[in-house]
């Protein structure tokens, strides 16, 4: 990716979260009020998987000369997220209730609506169908894919604003991750000014509805930026 889509000489990677509970069982679990529940957390494959990406991450830190007082994780509140930048913070040797690593709730799961949570994994094909014909279309009760873009933008404008020179790691979920990933592949083809006038750009369906391109794994690892 294009460095100078960013101001503050930051670099970005993001990682979805290790294989959790839900995933074991097939569910969809994307309101804030389910997702934070403890019996949703990583499965032990999950752990696994989330010490692999920090094992990963902090050979690519060595290998980029960059100092572990530099890194930063930001991470989505659902427990699944929590528990994998927990166990990475483990890895690196950080202390997870320290100001290196932030909970940012705009990093959340996409909320799939009611109709939708605690059903079948196999239902996703039927949101990313919609998103394809129209990505500012919400399934009922919940989120658009620009509506997910939109607050995604948020969080980086904010991290961009807090973090100078930072390795920042994004510990989020498959949807919101691969949306992020989509919106910068096609910021980089934009001519505007800075990150939040090309975020504006990218946000015409011909970009938003391609987010799947970019689908991450369970435990992915992925540079941004």
């Amino acid at each position: 990716m294009d460095s100078s889509l960013v101001g503050n000489n930051n670099r970005y990677w993001v990682l979805r979260h290790g294989k959790s509970i839900p995933n074991e069982r097939g569910l969809v679990v994307s309101s804030m009020e389910n997702g934070v529940l403890p019996e949703y957390q990583l499965a032990p494959d999950g752990i696994a998987q989330a010490r692999l990406a920090g094992e990963s991450f902090l050979q690519q830190l060595k290998e980029s000369n960059i100092e572990l007082d530099k890194v930063r994780i930001c991470y989505s509140p659902f427990s699944r997220t929590t528990h994998t930048a927990r166990v990475v913070a483990e890895v690196l040797n950080l202390p997870f209730h320290a100001p290196q690593c932030k909970m940012m709730e705009d990093l959340r799961e996409r909320y799939f609506g009611p109709t939708f949570e605690l059903k079948s994994h196999d239902k996703y094909p039927e949101i990313w169908a919609l998103d394809e014909k129209d990505p500012f279309m919400r399934p009922p009760g919940g989120e658009s894919a620009d509506d997910v873009v939109s607050r995604l933008a948020t969080a980086m404008e904010s991290m961009e604003a807090e973090y100078q020179r930072c390795a920042i790691l994004v510990v989020s979920h498959g949807d919101p991750l691969q949306m992020l990933q989509n919106v910068f592949h096609s910021a980089k083809q934009q001519e505007g000014d800075g990150l939040a006038e090309r975020f504006q750009m990218s946000r015409v369906a011909s970009f938003l509805s391609q987010h799947r391109k970019f689908a991450l794994l369970t435990g992915e690892l992925r540079p941004l930026i």
